[in-house]
């Protein structure tokens, strides 16, 4: 009998255990007593209805004594409805009591709406108090002269809190900063100006206004760094140099081609006047013969033409340059 009373305590133990751990993940009797010593009026059923809402209800109570003791003045709809549409309630509550604290204007609907954009609203905060400094790359430049001018730039932003929901980012202020650094370097005339006044830089720069829709407000644009870079004048005189002699050189190449082309059309054409002349000459014995038979020409003109043939033959014979030496040479004959 003993032992059956010990099994009956245990399971009434056990019971009471499973009913007071339901009872109390349904009914947050500890979280209701923190917040109504927090001066946090919410009932009970109010958290339980967020149980029934699968709303977490430390996500909401936290946040909301946060915000009752820096005397914020939010509701609990307020918070719950920024957590049922995805929002960073815990988030929200920090950025506005860091609003709070330095002066810096902020609602909350403002807040949750920068929240729910997806940039860090406390972080926002934190920037409009601390500024922050943006460093640009290496941005390469050529001066009027040619001379390639290397300059890293730091940008001192401030967060605009105003302009946080559709505002752009810090790439924007990186590409417009290194923007007005190739314009202000290429408008000088010599790289020299440039490294004797590298301020010029950042004021002309800094007048452009360039934080216009963005998220920041551009407080001082510093010149990191300053370097000379290559002589681009001169390397891109050089390579139109050597595209003007390789230019050159095809219109001489192809210059010649047609010379060459037109040389052997002129021997072509050599050849074929001399096979019209070996042609012409071929006719000359007919049309002697036919003259002979004809009686055009007489037996005896014909000899005397042969005979004048063979004295221009020796004529052209004897007037030319003769070079050959030795006994056989007709001067040298006895």
């Amino acid at each position: 009998m003993m032992n059956s009373g010990l099994v009956g305590v245990l399971l009434i133990a056990v019971v009471v255990v499973i009913v007071l751990s339901v009872f109390f993940s349904f009914f947050p009797v500890m979280l209701w007593i923190s917040a109504l010593a927090s001066g946090v009026r919410i009932g009970i059923i109010t958290l339980v209805a967020m149980r029934l809402r699968r709303v977490t209800p430390s996500r909401i109570v936290n946040p909301l004594i946060k915000a009752t003791k820096a005397g914020l003045g939010l509701t609990i709809n307020q918070l719950e409805s920024h957590f049922l549409a995805g929002g960073n309630v815990d988030r929200v509550v920090n950025a506005l009591i860091a609003a709070q604290r330095a002066n810096i204007p902020l609602e909350f609907e403002r807040a949750a709406a920068i929240d729910l954009a997806g940039r860090d609203v406390l972080q926002a905060v934190q920037m409009s108090v601390n500024p922050r400094v943006i460093e640009t790359p290496t941005v390469a430049a050529v001066a009027k002269d040619g001379i390639e001018v290397k300059v890293k730039a730091r940008v001192t932003v401030r967060a605009n809190i105003d302009r946080l929901v559709g505002g752009a980012g810090e790439e924007t202020i990186i590409a417009r900063v290194g923007e007005g650094i190739v314009t202000t370097v290429g408008s000088s005339n010599s790289h020299k100006d440039v490294l004797e006044n590298p301020d010029s830089i950042s004021k002309t720069v800094l007048s452009k206004g360039l934080d216009a829709g963005t998220a920041f407000e551009i407080l001082s644009i510093d010149i990191a760094d300053v370097d000379v870079g290559k002589n681009i004048g001169a390397f891109l005189q050089t390579e139109q140099a050597e595209a003007d002699k390789r230019i050159a050189q095809a219109k001489a190449e192809e210059r010649r081609a047609m010379a060459v082309a037109q040389e052997q059309e002129m021997k072509a054409r050599v050849v074929e006047m001399r096979a019209r002349v070996v042609e012409s000459e071929s006719q000359v014995p007919l049309a002697m013969a036919e003259a002979l038979r004809s009686g055009n020409l007489g037996v005896m003109d014909y000899i005397n033409m042969q005979n004048i043939e063979a004295d221009t033959q020796m004529r052209e014979s004897l007037g030319k340059p003769n070079d050959s030496s030795g006994p056989n040479h007709p001067n040298e004959r006895g």
